[in-house]
C-alpha cells in the first residue's frame, strides 16, 4: 500500500509539473553549463546528438506508459524522473552544437508521450510498449534492454565528439548503469 501511494504520488508530480518544468529545467541546465562550443560538428555527428536526444524521450516515455500499466511497480516511476534529466542534459548539447530540437514535443501529456520524431525511436517504443505488456516481468526486461541499449550508444556516440558532449554521455552512461542495476534487482524480485 505504501509503494503504491509514493508511485502514484510521483506520478501526480510528474503531471503536475509538466512542461513548465520542462523548460524551467532546461534552461537551468543551459545556464549550468556554459556555452563551449567552440568546435563545428559535422552533420553526422549533429545527427547523432539528435538520435540520442530522442533515444532517452524513448527510455521515458516507455517507463511512463509502463508505469501506468503496472502501477505497483516503482522501479518505471523512479526512472522516468531520471529520464527526463537525461533528456535535458542531451537537448542542451543539441541546442549548444545547432540540432533544431523543436519538432520534438517533451509535455508529460498523453498526446506526446510515445511520439518521436525519428522513424526507428517510434518503431523502438512500439516494439517496446508491445513487449512489456504481456506482463509485468516482460516489462521490466524491457527496461533492461532499453538500459542495455543506451549504454552501448552512448558509448559508440562518444567516438569524436568534442570533451563536453563525451563528459555529458559519460554521466548519461553512469545513469544509465544505476537504472539496469535497478531493473536487475526488479526482475530478480520477479523471477
Amino acid at each position: 500500500m505504501e509503494l503504491t501511494t509514493t508511485v502514484s504520488n510521483r506520478r501526480h508530480f510528474i503531471k503536475l509539473i509538466g512542461m513548465g518544468a520542462v523548460v524551467t529545467a532546461s534552461s537551468a541546465f543551459a545556464a549550468k553549463i556554459k556555452n563551449t562550443a567552440t568546435v563545428t560538428l559535422t552533420s553526422a555527428q549533429k545527427d547523432t546528438l539528435f538520435f540520442i536526444f530522442q533515444e532517452e524521450k524513448v527510455a521515458r516515455d516507455v517507463y511512463i506508459t509502463l508505469g501506468k500499466l503496472y502501477p505497483n511497480e516503482g522501479t518505471f516511476a523512479n526512472i522516468q524522473l531520471s529520464e527526463q534529466e537525461h533528456i535535458l542534459a542531451a537537448q542542451v548539447l543539441c541546442e549548444r552544437y545547432g540540432v533544431n530540437t523543436s519538432s520534438v514535443n517533451l509535455s508529460l501529456e498523453d498526446d506526446f508521450v510515445g511520439q518521436f520524431e525519428l522513424h526507428v525511436m517510434q518503431e523502438l517504443y512500439n516494439q517496446c510498449i508491445e513487449l512489456g505488456q504481456v506482463s509485468l516481468l516482460e516489462g521490466l526486461k524491457v527496461g533492461r534492454l532499453i538500459e542495455v541499449t543506451d549504454i552501448d550508444d552512448l558509448e559508440k556516440a562518444q567516438e569524436g565528439m568534442p570533451s563536453d558532449v563525451v563528459k555529458t554521455y559519460e554521466n548519461l552512461k553512469s545513469g544509465s548503469l544505476n537504472h539496469l542495476s535497478a531493473f536487475e534487482k526488479a526482475i530478480a524480485r520477479e523471477e
